[in-house]
């Protein structure tokens, strides 16, 4: 039997508020255990919650940003359950009525564009952090702790519908929606500090049935790549699960990447068994015109109208101007370039950012941000190709000797220190062009017999003679001249 996998997202998003949802408490990361957690979080008897402005402005422009409906009213309640990181026993969230209704995302998968529809954005506050591993008690006993930092840590769940296929497409539907929210500014995105959270629901279903298999939700993966590991593991498990006669149970799992496989955390509830109930303590947040179209304002240029002023204004394919919006910051770079570089030369532009600058920033594990050659440097390199002072492939020589710093990235004097200005006298090409004719009567025979890889090779000839400098293009129309010439 023939299975499909069918995918649906959900995404914690930390916004990018210097304090919490619903109270004054920092959210920075890395302070000490429970130093960060007030009266307020705790819900102590007294405490009243106070809505963040700017946890909603953030929220609206997440909402603007996907072309979604955001709810002129919106409604707080109260999801109620039993978890030592709780304290209340119950969180603050979004049920009936969400701030943010609908919208989509588009974004590739390798060179296919794929639309995913959102059913909805709410906002949240966050639980605290159960600490198992290697946590000792004060007398040497292993114990469990409770870290009450996050709670109250503003978060803007992001649930998309279930209409993934693949692991490849929700990877990157969650990358797509990662870079969004950076590029937003509403989210660092930090994922190792569990700004950026991803609950995969996983069923599985045979080819051709329109009813939806038994789900399960593998929770909190921080990871792009455990993030696939996780949907493929699942799948393959309810698959066997359900070929060998079994039935697959609606519950949460958890993704151990040292085993390669998901395990089973707790049965799953449905929305009655939370016992959603508006919050006495929450008035409904309101949303007026106005405020809408003040944060529509000061919204960023979005990646689809960057993408398409990326095709219309510098002639890229859609493609090549995906790979450059991935990232508000390689878009920035990029445009800070062409703006560098001689006219006409965007296409030239594009594939250095996406290859050398790109491959050299993966190899050392850094970000756009921080690559030491500036958009400007890399600007007066295309120039010094583009004027034909070096040739494409000494301009990677320039170019690694500007990543290292060498004569503080300045192109001309790297080019002089090294001896790479590349050859155009045409006297010059034309005596070392005689000089390996004459030695290679043999490939020089072989060409005037039709054989054209024969002048490839003679021009490798030529090309070795000159150490790499001579014009290429020169060095071409050179040699085939003289060649036909007899």
């Amino acid at each position: 039997m023939k299975w499909e996998i069918v995918i649906g997202l959900e995404t914690h998003t930390q916004l990018s508020t210097a304090a919490k949802i619903f109270s004054g408490s920092s959210t920075a990361f890395g302070a000490a255990p429970n130093s960060q957690a007030n009266a307020v979080d705790l819900a102590l008897p007294g405490t009243l919650p106070v809505m963040n402005r700017g946890a909603v402005d953030r929220a609206i422009r997440f909402g603007l940003a996907v072309g979604a409906h955001v709810a002129p009213r919106s409604i707080f309640a109260r999801k109620n359950y039993f978890y030592p990181d709780l304290p209340k026993n119950y969180q603050i969230s979004q049920y009936e009525i969400p701030v943010v209704q609908g919208g989509s995302l588009t974004f590739f998968v390798g060179d296919t564009e794929r639309t995913i529809n959102l059913t909805r954005a709410h906002l949240e506050e966050d639980a605290g952090k159960s600490l198992h591993d290697d946590f000792t008690g004060p007398h040497g006993e292993r114990s469990s702790g409770i870290d009450l930092n996050r709670t109250g840590t503003p978060l803007l769940e992001i649930v998309s519908e279930p209409e993934m296929r693949s692991a490849d497409e929700a990877v990157a539907y969650a990358r797509a929606l990662h870079s969004l929210v950076v590029w937003l500014g509403i989210c660092d995105g930090n994922m190792q500090e569990g700004s950026f959270r991803v609950d995969a629901n996983v069923s599985v279903r045979p080819v051709g049935q329109a009813e939806f298999g038994t789900r399960t939700e593998v929770k909190n993966v921080n990871s792009f790549r455990f993030l696939e590991r996780a949907i493929l593991f699942e799948a393959r498990r309810q698959i066997e699960l359900i070929e060998d006669g079994g039935k697959v149970v609606q519950e949460t799992r958890l993704y151990d990447p040292d085993r390669d496989e998901t395990r089973s955390m707790r049965s799953k509830e449905d929305a009655h068994d939370y016992r959603y109930f508006p919050d006495p303590d929450l008035p409904p947040l309101v949303i007026a015109p106005e405020w809408i179209e003040r944060v529509r304002a000061d919204m960023p240029e979005l990646p689809d109208a960057k993408r398409a002023r990326f095709v219309a204004d510098y002639g890229l394919t859609a493609y090549d101007a995906a790979q450059l919006t991935g990232s508000r910051a390689v878009a920035d770079y990029f445009e800070a370039v062409v703006k560098a570089s001689p006219d006409g030369q965007a296409k030239t532009a594009a594939n250095w950012v996406m290859g050398e600058v790109a491959a050299t920033l993966n190899r050392e594990d850094r970000d756009i941000g921080d690559s030491p050659v500036t958009a400007v440097m890399l600007g007066k390199l295309i120039a010094r190709i583009q004027d034909g002072t070096i040739s494409t492939k000494l301009a990677r020589e320039v170019f690694a000797a500007q990543w290292a710093g060498e004569h503080g990235g300045d192109v001309d004097a790297i080019i002089d220190a090294k001896g790479l200005k590349q050859i155009s006298d045409t006297g010059a090409i034309g005596a070392m062009i005689d000089e390996v004719l004459a030695a290679n009567p043999a490939i020089v025979a072989e060409y005037r017999a039709g054989k054209e890889k024969a002048f490839n090779s003679l021009v490798g000839q030529v090309m070795k003679a000159a150490r790499g400098k001579a014009n290429p293009q020169q060095v071409n129309e050179t040699l085939r001249a003289k060649l036909d010439a007899g």
